[in-house]
């Protein structure tokens, strides 16, 4: 594959961080969009260029010249900060209106390609069933950002043009939810969401660069990211046993509801392949299934910041 330019937005982001250079070391010229004043400019590890999510003649000016534009901007919310009222506001407005802004400025750029992350709890509960691609998906106040992103990366797609949604399953690695986790764990808080045999998608902070550049050759379509699933108490067990204690709690039904309804997605079975992704382009994950050793470089972080 010849060296593309592209322009990607979120590079500071936890799949940003890892997208970077591996499209880096495969050869492609990679510009960074930000934000007016954003923090640290100088220590990024490409160059970058300023602008508005919410207006598209910025984002149009910034995707000059590109062949792929790639959004994987958001503002995820940390630990309880999660539950706290209007805490997803921004990340709605980055999934709503600055998705179909991208969309928007990459079609008047000329850009060949759209590459949009999206999220894998989208998806109805399934239970112990399989799901594909191919299963409907359970739109609620806090999936619907999301099925909107999805939806102006879908409708770029056309003669000339390819559309790309990645659903990534929830991550875990050296990210800052795995740290807040960890710290509940070894505090004896409750850390467990939903049925405890119920299963989880799980991708390793590891293997979302490496995703994200083989999104650059596969053909117009929704995707599933991550390693093989993970029943809920499996994952949980591993979190404890990573903390060094003899176990995690599950938070009751009460409390999840109290939570409120931007919880729900994560309780919900699934078992989700991502065949289809791998079947195409060829990636691979390195971290395959779950296991303690997916934690080590989060416990090494925590560690190293005094616990």
């Amino acid at each position: 594959m010849e060296g593309m330019r592209v322009v990607l937005t979120g590079g500071t982001g936890v799949i940003g961080r890892a997208a970077v250079p591996a499209l880096q070391a495969a050869g492609h010229e990679v510009v960074l969009a930000v934000r007016a004043g954003a923090p640290h400019v100088e220590a990024l590890p490409a160059p970058t260029t300023v602008v508005d999510l919410f207006e598209v003649d910025s984002l149009a000016t910034a995707f000059e010249g590109a062949d792929v534009a790639i959004n994987l901007a958001t503002r995820i919310p940390v630990g309880y900060a999660a539950v706290r009222p209007g805490a997803w506001r921004r990340n709605d407005e980055l999934r709503t209106f600055g998705a179909a802004n991208v969309a928007a400025a990459a079609a008047r750029a000329g850009v060949r390609r759209v590459i949009q992350e999206s999220v894998s709890f989208v998806y109805a509960d399934a239970g112990d069933g399989w799901i594909t691609e191919d299963d409907p998906v359970d739109i609620t106040v806090a999936t619907e950002p999301v099925a909107v992103a999805e939806a102006c990366a879908q409708e770029y797609a056309g003669p000339g043009r390819t559309g790309i949604v990645l659903r990534f399953g929830m991550i875990v690695g050296t990210d800052p939810q795995t740290m807040f986790t960890l710290r509940g764990v070894g505090h004896g808080r409750p850390i467990g969401l939903g049925d405890p045999e119920g299963w989880a998608h799980v991708v390793h902070t590891d293997d979302l660069g490496s995703a994200v550049l083989a999104a650059l050759e596969a053909p117009t379509g929704v995707y599933n990211i991550g390693a093989e699933p993970v029943r809920r108490s499996d994952l949980i067990d591993g979190f404890a046993r990573s903390a060094g204690v003899d176990r995690a709690g599950f938070l009751g039904p009460v409390l999840q509801r109290l939570a409120g309804a931007r919880l729900e997605p994560l309780t919900r079975s699934l078992r989700v392949s991502s065949r289809r992704f791998s079947s195409l382009t060829g990636w691979v994950p390195t971290r395959p299934s779950f296991g303690v050793e997916w934690l080590q470089g989060a416990m090494a972080l925590q560690a190293s910041h005094g616990g």
